[in-house]
């Protein structure tokens, strides 16, 4: 059975379109119908029911769904393999980050990386930290840089889950208001004060905001979160316009903006490199792990 069947296949039941599908595949529509007319010949099953311009997993095609990615996943760990054995640094690198860190910490990396590495396809996708960990065990990419979760340490010294994880950056943080805002200009602010003032923070479930909730404890629940965005540059305007104070890290803050003087209140969040625990990394993605380690 040929993988570019396979590939065909996964592809069309991961977008539920032929059109989608083909792009991401970089051919034409019909190259990848034909495709999966071979396959289902083949197999001497219908995998898709088309209706309405959608294209569904028949019960056929629902069964082969996770062996197909098992086979495709298993040919990509050797062709790593042989490739680490081999050697050579080349192929494709799959490279998963956040807004924030893909535009403030990784472009002296990936310059130095492709001066490095002029041989490798580097594809660079942006996503939410608290998405990668899921990408990473659905094999989407290679490595994700993200903000690292609170309890990473504690997953990384008892060696559990599938995920590995790379502290690289401490990544200090501090509260900001405008500069209209009724907190500024005090010399000492507390806490509790800010609960009384809207507040604009990245999503509840976002590692930044866990960080930013432990640190109220108790007093979390009583935060007055008027606005949500997990792109800290838009959090960063709309703090500069006086919607709402903020928790920023120290690299954003500028003359539009101004932090706070908060009384026995550290902020810190680490950011990292993480992988899947059990797969084995490229040639690529090591060079590229280093190349961070080394910045």
């Amino acid at each position: 059975m040929d993988t570019q069947l396979l590939h065909a296949f996964v592809t069309v039941a991961e977008e539920q379109s032929f059109s989608i599908a083909a792009e991401r595949l970089h051919i034409t529509q019909s190259a990848i119908s034909k495709r999966i007319a071979l396959l289902e010949q083949q197999l001497a099953h219908t995998l898709f029911d088309r209706i309405a311009r959608r294209v569904y997993l028949t019960e056929s095609g629902q069964a082969l769904l996770p062996r197909a990615k098992h086979i495709l996943d298993s040919i990509e760990d050797t062709q790593h393999f042989m490739m680490q054995k081999s050697g050579a640094i080349n192929g494709e690198l799959r490279l998963a980050t956040s807004h924030h860190i893909g535009i403030h910490r990784l472009p002296s990396i990936l310059n130095t990386y492709r001066q490095c590495y002029p041989d490798v396809h580097l594809q660079l996708h942006f996503i939410d930290s608290e998405q990668a960990e899921a990408a990473l065990l659905n094999n989407e990419y290679d490595l994700a840089v993200t903000t690292l979760p609170a309890a990473y340490k504690t997953a990384e010294n008892e060696g559990t889950g599938n995920i590995q994880y790379h502290s690289l950056w401490q990544d200090p943080m501090r509260i900001v208001v405008s500069h209209q805002h009724p907190l500024y200009g005090k010399t000492v602010v507390h806490l509790a004060e800010l609960l009384n003032y809207p507040a604009i923070l990245p999503s509840t479930n976002t590692n930044t905001t866990q960080i930013i909730r432990k640190l109220f404890n108790e007093s979390a629940d009583k935060l007055i979160i008027t606005m949500t965005s997990n792109h800290l540059d838009a959090i960063k305007m709309m703090v500069a316009i006086d919607l709402g104070w903020s928790v920023l890290p120290e690299s954003l803050i500028d003359s539009s903006i101004h932090a706070l003087p908060i009384k026995n209140a550290i902020i810190n969040r680490q950011l990292g490199c993480i992988h899947h625990r059990h797969r084995t990394l490229s040639n690529a993605a090591r060079a590229m792990l280093t190349c961070m380690k080394n910045n």
